[in-house]
Order: C-alpha cells, then sequence, then structure tokens
C-alpha cells in the first residue's frame, strides 16, 4: 500500500524550539518525512505562504472526555493531559487510533484524602464522575475498566495506592495538596508532608512521573519539598517572594501555571475571550455559556500577583507549560473551553512576559520533554505528524494561534479547522 504524502510548503516553521522561514514540511503517512528539502515526485502540495507551521498544541492540565478531545482538536491541540480522570492506559485503545479526536495521557484519580479536594467544588446532590464530568450522587456509573480511588491519610496508604495506579494505566501519579481555602472552604482535609513525601518516593522508584495541585505558596513548598518533578497549578494566595522562587527553581521542577484558571478562581469569566470569533464559532451554546462563566471562589485574588509570579519563574529558568484546567461545560466551573482556552493561555503568558517564542515552546517541546512525549512536540524528521497551520505570524502576534486553516493528527489533515 503506497503511503499518501503532503507537502507544505514556503512555510514559516515554528519547529518547537525555533523559527525556520520559508521552509517545505513533507508528511508521508503518519509522519514527518522530511523538514526542508525538495518537494516530493507525486506528493500533495499545499502553499503555505504567509502562514506558520506549528507542531500539535499539547494542553498540560485538562479533565476531559472522547468530546472533549474531539473539541480540542478543531483548535489544533493533538494532545492534553489529563490530571484527574479515567483515560488511562487501559481506558483509552478507542482514542489512540482515532484520528478525529486529540490524543491523550492520565494521571487517573489524583492521591487525596477522604473529603478531600475536588469533592468542595461540586453542588449538593452532585459528585464528580468517573470520566472527570460531574454526576448525580444516585447515577450509577458503570467503567469500562478499572478506576482506582485513590484515598489516603496516611503515608502507608499512600505508599500502597501507588502500585494500584500503576497497574489501573496511570501514566503519572499526582497529589492533591489543598486545604480548600482558595475554593472558599477552609479547612478541607488534606494530605500532610510526610504522606506526600513517602507517596513521591515510592513513585520515583517505580520510574513514575509525579505532579502536584498545589494553589497556596505552603502546598507548593510541601510539594517541592517532597521532591515533586512538577506542579500543575501555581499558587495565587500571595505574591511571590525570591524564596518560593528559588526553591522551585532549584529543584528542577516544572510549573504549568494555568493563569486562565486562577483567573477564573478570582471571578474573571472568559467573555473577552469568547468573543473572538475565531473561538466563538467553533464552541456549542453550553461550552459558550461555560467558557462566559467563572469559578469565582476566590475574588480577593490579583490576577497581577499571578502574572509576575510567572514571569520570576520563567526568569529563574524554571520551565513552564501550557494548561487550562479545563473540564466540562457547566457554569459553576466556567472560564475554560477544550482547545480553545490553550490559546487563552497562551496571550496571558506573554502578558506576563514570556516571548512568543518561548510561550509557543510552553505548549510544545516543552511539556513533550518533561512528560516523555518524545514522538511530539516539534516538527522533526521522523515524529508523529501532529501539526497546526495558521495565518500569520504567532512568533510575533500570539493571537495569531487561532488563525486556524488545517490541523493534522497523526498526518490525518483536517482543513478549516
Amino acid at each position: 500500500m503506497t503511503m499518501t504524502m503532503t507537502a507544505i510548503t514556503h512555510a514559516r516553521v515554528f519547529d518547537g524550539e525555533r523559527v525556520l522561514e520559508d521552509h517545505t514540511v513533507v508528511v508521508r503517512g503518519t509522519t514527518i518525512a522530511a523538514v526542508g528539502g525538495a518537494i516530493p515526485h507525486g506528493a500533495k502540495v499545499i502553499d503555505a505562504t504567509g502562514a506558520t507551521l506549528l507542531p500539535g498544541l499539547i494542553d498540560s492540565h485538562v479533565h476531559t472526555s472522547v468530546a472533549g478531545l474531539a473539541l480540542a482538536l478543531r483548535f489544533g491541540v493533538t494532545t492534553e493531559l489529563e490530571m484527574q480522570g479515567t483515560l488511562t492506559r487501559s481506558n483509552r485503545g478507542e482514542i489512540t487510533d482515532n484520528d478525529n479526536v486529540a490524543d491523550v495521557r492520565s494521571a487517573g484519580f489524583g492521591i487525596t484524602p477522604p473529603g478531600g479536594h475536588p469533592s468542595e467544588l461540586f453542588p449538593p446532590g452532585r459528585r464528580p464522575g468517573h470520566d472527570g464530568g460531574v454526576v448525580d450522587d444516585d447515577d450509577d456509573e458503570h467503567g469500562s475498566g478499572e478506576i482506582v480511588m485513590p484515598f489516603s491519610t496516611t503515608p502507608e496508604e499512600a505508599v500502597r495506592y501507588i502500585p494500584a495506579l500503576i497497574a489501573a494505566g496511570s501514566d503519572y501519579i499526582k497529589f492533591m495538596i489543598d486545604d480548600g481555602s482558595i475554593e472558599g472552604s477552609p479547612g478541607l482535609p488534606t494530605l500532610d508532608a510526610a504522606t506526600v513525601a513517602a507517596g513521591v518516593t515510592e513513585a520515583h522508584r517505580r520510574g513514575m512521573l509525579t505532579v502536584a495541585h498545589a494553589l497556596t505558596v505552603d502546598a507548593t513548598r510541601t510539594a517541592i519539598e517532597a521532591g515533586i518533578d512538577g506542579l500543575v497549578h501555581l499558587f495565587m494566595d500571595r505574591p511571590h517572594t525570591p524564596a518560593i522562587i528559588d526553591l522551585i527553581a532549584r529543584s528542577g521542577a516544572f510549573v504549568a501555571p494555568c493563569v486562565v484558571l486562577n483567573s477564573s478562581m478570582m471571578g474573571i469569566t472568559g467573555e473577552a475571550f469568547a468573543a473572538d470569533p475565531r473561538v466563538s464559532s467553533k464552541l456549542d451554546p453550553a461550552w459558550l455559556a461555560t467558557l462566559r462563566s467563572s469559578y469565582n471562589r476566590y475574588p480577593q485574588g490579583n490576577l497581577e500577583d499571578v502574572l509576575a509570579s510567572v514571569k520570576a519563574l520563567h526568569e529563574a529558568g524554571v520551565d513552564l507549560l501550557a494548561g487550562t484546567d479545563v473540564a466540562v461545560p457547566v457554569p459553576f466551573l466556567g472560564g475554560m473551553a477544550h482547545g480553545a482556552s490553550i490559546h487563552h493561555e497562551l496571550q496571558l503568558l506573554v502578558r506576563a512576559g514570556l516571548t512568543p517564542v518561548d510561550a509557543l515552546r510552553a505548549a510544545t517541546s516543552v511539556p513533550a520533554r518533561r512528560f516523555g512525549l518524545n514522538d511530539r512536540g516539534r516538527i522533526a524528521e521522523g515524529l508523529r505528524a501532529d501539526l497546526v497551520l495558521v495565518y500569520g505570524d504567532p512568533t510575533v502576534t500570539i493571537s495569531d494561534t487561532l488563525n486556524i486553516t488545517g490541523v493534522w493528527r497523526r498526518g490525518s489533515h483536517h482543513e478549516n479547522r
């Protein structure tokens, strides 16, 4: 069987690290066959004059579903990293080979005490479902594979759950360190330092990457001192200090700030972002209503403090990853929408002081490197043909990422996404 070939010509190429002007990228089957060089005989030619070719975008913090993955792909997000949900290795067989949805990796469920985060986010009578959505308390859910709910209150319990999560297909291990103070539920049961440290040590002993939910400086310190590999939130309870920035930087941990989530927690809606027709035209009424809403649980927060913390981390050399914490289309979890909000996050990272190129790295090569996704995140010979073509130059004007004209997932081309 002859594989199809496509030559994307005269493109400005952001390869995940640097910008290449007026280049040809050849896709053969599911793979990038060449970057530069001549157009192969028989290749379909796409003239990308005036456009920029990017690696498929990676959202480093979501709670998703097959429908969420399909929406993400419309916005050029070819991989979502689930930070609580069921799309572990044993539950995503139909997704891996479905080029109409984004690919996914998952933590499974995060280690948290009984009654701990995220239970406080849900109204009475509703709870987080096994698929990362919201269900009624009396709903009888039937998952397609084993679901591990790793409720832990002691170091021994956390250690015992690590092999169970691995066996159930978790790609990395998540720890919830949250006393509820940001969500308006102070006094929430939370993991103590000894429990986090024991769990992280056991996960590392078994070769697993570890990440932490931490929205306060104290929770951040607990995670870093335990040896966490990455923080999938940025603290928002106070301005940064040189001490906390230095602690994170010296640890080597990465940070996915999820500025869009922090903004939403402060009651800032996605209304202005949703007004962009490049966004609204791709969203149904439920997602538009959700994007135009907000969590509104920490109105006393200061977004400028968060942006200053992002800048300080970047200047200290910390790896930053673009993530959103998008979940499901319900307004009380609002301010984000799958796929769309990674573009909003990129704009906020630039507002914080990153260059557009640095922001694009945060959604491509940096998460691929930090999560060991060595087959994507860059445009290079031999890698997956996960690509996004946009009009304009987002390496100068970051909002040009929304000018999507084509998306490729493993070489499968979706026009006018």
